[in-house]
């Protein structure tokens, strides 16, 4: 199964970026699904003294399921494809965000330093070609007792919720995708979601980089068994270690 992957998939994303918002648009639940995401953190209060990080941000729509949640949060979004950061960085945002243009496997060089309250990360898992490798940074980019959350396209691993992901996919977006040129990112779409984990299986992920507390939760709506949200926490520091 062919998938678009790192500068290949940075360079689909930066032709979809003009049409990206529109099309994210047109699916029900989209942006309240990652404000549901954002609250399922469990942050305290409105977010302020905290720094989290939005990683692979897109268009900024998860960045304002952020600001949303957490207005008094300082926000560090971060997306390897320049066009997408480009819509995002050019929509009105309050102080207290902050773009970078970086692949999530190059933070560090990016100069995107911890450590973060939280980290969290909407559709990209399943887009990187090393996924453990992200994880892993994450953790350490995380402060002790830090909350993860990923919002993703992980099937249930039940063939209806397999079914209705393709049937959406072929019937729906990869139509519209192709008419707008974009066909080649939206056959990634669908098929990047069929040969990635089950909700359960990512969970196990989760665990095995190290996060406790890791729970898998469903979103509502028609994706119900097609997209999870999970939340995580990196362990508390022992006594006697510095955060």
């Amino acid at each position: 199964m062919n998938l678009l992957r790192d500068e290949d998939l940075a360079a689909a994303f930066d032709h979809a970026a003009r049409s990206y918002d529109t099309l994210v648009a047109a699916n029900p639940g989209y942006h309240a699904h990652l404000r549901r995401s954002v609250r399922r953190l469990g942050l305290p209060g409105h977010g302020e003294g905290l720094r989290v990080l939005d990683l692979g941000c897109g268009t900024g729509a998860s960045t304002a399921a952020l600001r949303s949640a957490l207005p008094g949060a300082d926000i560090t979004a971060v997306d390897a494809s320049a066009g997408m950061l480009e819509r995002a960085a050019a929509k009105p945002w309050a102080t207290g965000v902050t773009f970078v243009h970086s692949p999530a496997e190059d933070l560090r060089e990016a100069g995107v330093k911890g450590p973060f309250d939280a980290v969290f990360a909407a559709y990209l898992f399943r887009n990187l070609s090393d996924p453990d490798a992200v994880l892993g940074t994450v953790h350490a980019l995380l402060a002790p007792g830090g909350r993860l959350g990923v919002h993703e396209y992980t099937l249930s691993g039940r063939r209806a919720d397999r079914a209705v992901w393709t049937l959406v996919c072929r019937g729906i977006v990869q139509p519209v995708a192709t008419a707008l040129k974009d066909g080649g990112l939206y056959r990634h779409l669908w098929r990047s979601v069929v040969a990635f984990d089950t909700a359960a299986r990512f969970a196990e992920r989760l665990r095995a980089a190290g996060f406790e507390r890791v729970r898998a939760l469903p979103v509502p709506g028609w994706q119900t068994g097609i997209a999870h949200t999970f939340v995580a926490r990196r362990a508390h520091a022992a006594p006697g270690d510095a955060r």
